[in-house]
Parts: C-alpha cells; structure tokens; sequence
C-alpha cells in the first residue's frame, strides 16, 4: 500500500475461486463430448460434429448462456477451427463477450493483430521480431518462411504457420491425471504420534514434489490409514487448488488426525493428491504466494540435485512444547 496507495484492496476470495471452477467444470462435462481443462478458469472444447445436430455456433453460445445463468459468472469465449485462435478470439472478447472465427476467416481476423496477441510470444521475442521491422500478425505471414527461420529460430516456422490460420486442434481429454500418490508400509506397527507426523509431512512433500514437477495442481487431498490388522480405512477432503507444501501438509494432518483412531497400531500411511490441473498465475494471485511457490522450485532443484534427503522439514510434535 505504500507503494501503490491507490490501489483497491478487497478481501481474498481464493475458496470461491475453486469453487466455481469446480461447478463451472461439471457443467462443461455435462454438456459437450471431449473437453480439456487448461486451467483454473480456461477450457477448450471440440465441438467437431455438433453442427450435424445443433450447430457448432448456436450451442457454443447457448452453453455460455447456460453457464453464465446457473452460475452468475461473466463468460468470455471464442470459437473457430484451431485452438489457439479460439483462445486469441476469447481474448479479443474480453470481457464478457463471444467472437467466433468462420472458417475460411482465419487471416482476415488475425492480420491485423499485434505480434504479442499471439500466446507465447513474450516480451523478449515481441521486441527482437519488432527489430526486424516486423510488428503484425499480417508481417509475420508475409516473411518468408526461411527468413522467419532465421529470425526466430526453431519457433519461426510455428509461428508462420500460425500467421496463415493453421494451428491445432486436438483436445487433450487426459488433462486429469487420476491421481498421484506415495505410501509406506513400516516394518513394524507405529502408535507414536509425532513418527506418524513425521512421515506424513515426508509424504506429501514427496506427493507434492512430483504435482509441481508435473507442472500440476491439486484438488482434493486423500490420507490413506491402514492397521496392524490389515483394516484400511481412509478420507478425503476437497481444497482450494494448489501445489504448495505448507497447505497441502496441513491438510494431510487435519485428516489424518480426524481418521487416526488414536493408540490403535498403524501399519502402512499414504497420501493422494487428485482432481488435478495444470499449474495457473491463478494460485498465485488468490493466495498471494508467489515467492513461496519460488522458493519450493528452488528446494526442487536441490533435491534433484543432490538428493530427495537433501533438504527435509522439521517437524514438532503436538504434545511438545517449545522452549524460550
């Protein structure tokens, strides 16, 4: 606030956030055949053979209708022949708009774009293509390819592609994965509560190395319990998505801690993650954590360079208390 004190502050709403995307998801899979989850707020959806039977337009528009009445929320959309227009097109509708790309109009809407409307072109390329005088869309299309090359490297040809409309148009229907998971079946029968602890926190960081190194983020968190009896039980709970240790650990204790029947010898822990998606700015802007998604990167790269056992958490346990 010292810094920028106009600045408009309002009170976090990362629960709400998860929430409706969750809802806004199963009512997209209850509507259409094959979709993917980009995101926490991004969808893309294939529409290919509607138009036998509804017509790809109408009931594009008619689900974004649908879902912006049963959730109150502002829906912005693009369709065309490719993904990658569609999502340039849900851009250029912003906010709350929908702009569809009739095939066979592909360059006529994208020519006279600025080269940084193209997703992935950052800065740093916007800049070195600009040098080379080429500012538009419409300037890539027109460079030949082998010059582009040149310019741009191995991306050049990518992007020349995609100047005369020709991109993608696969859906990846896999974008969630079932679930990832570590367990530990002990040689022998555990009471004490601050080992349990101790392994749990091992086993989520673990879980939770792998979701980022994945490139993912998680929904729903299971703790998995079985005794000296072989009787297994477990119990999950839905969180607000992320990738980060501290909430993900915390989470695994508070189920484990409401599932442990306490005293009764424990044989084997696990820990799940699932409802996963890929890694958004989103968490990041809800949970104002960005430094510490970067710190947890830079544990990562240690860990894989010197070793799981590198870097590890202490852990206290509850019925110590600290010293002064």
């Amino acid at each position: 606030m010292q810094l920028c004190p106009h600045a408009i502050v309002t009170n976090s709403s990362r629960d709400q956030y998860s929430k409706y995307s969750r809802w806004v998801t199963e009512i997209i899979a209850s509507k259409v055949p094959r979709f993917e989850k980009a995101s926490i707020d991004e969808f893309y959806i294939d529409l290919t053979g509607m138009d036998k039977f509804f017509g790809t337009s109408k009931y594009a528009r008619e689900l974004r209708q649908h879902i912006m009445d049963e959730t109150g929320l502002p829906i912005s959309g693009g369709l065309s022949s490719a993904r990658f227009i569609s999502k340039m097109a849900t851009n250029e509708a912003k906010p709350n708009g929908f702009l569809e790309i009739a095939h066979g109009k592909e360059t006529e809407f994208l020519w006279p774009l600025a080269i940084e409307k193209i997703n992935g072109v950052g800065r740093q390329t916007e800049q070195h293509l600009k040098s080379f005088g080429i500012y538009t869309i419409e300037d890539i299309a027109k460079t030949p390819l082998e010059h582009l090359e040149k310019i741009a490297g191995k991306w050049g040809e990518s992007l020349w592609h995609k100047a005369h409309g020709r991109g993608s148009t696969e859906i990846i229907t896999d974008w969630e994965q079932k679930s990832m998971s570590h367990e530990n079946t002990f040689d022998k029968d555990h009471t004490d509560i601050e080992f349990l602890h101790k392994e749990l926190v091992r086993l989520t960081e673990k879980t939770a190395f792998g979701l980022r190194e994945d490139q993912k983020m998680t929904g729903c968190v299971t703790v998995k319990i079985r005794y000296s009896d072989f009787e297994t039980t477990s119990r999950q709970e839905t969180v607000d998505y992320t990738a980060l240790d501290d909430v993900l650990i915390a989470k695994a204790k508070d189920l484990f801690n409401k599932t442990w029947q306490k005293g009764r010898p424990v044989r084997l822990l696990g820990v799940r993650f699932s409802h996963m998606i890929p890694i958004s700015m989103q968490m990041n802007l809800f949970e104002n954590n960005i430094e510490k998604l970067n710190l947890y990167k830079a544990v990562d790269d240690i860990k894989e360079r010197f070793g799981s056992k590198s870097v590890t958490k202490a852990v206290i346990s509850p019925q110590k208390k600290a010293g002064g």
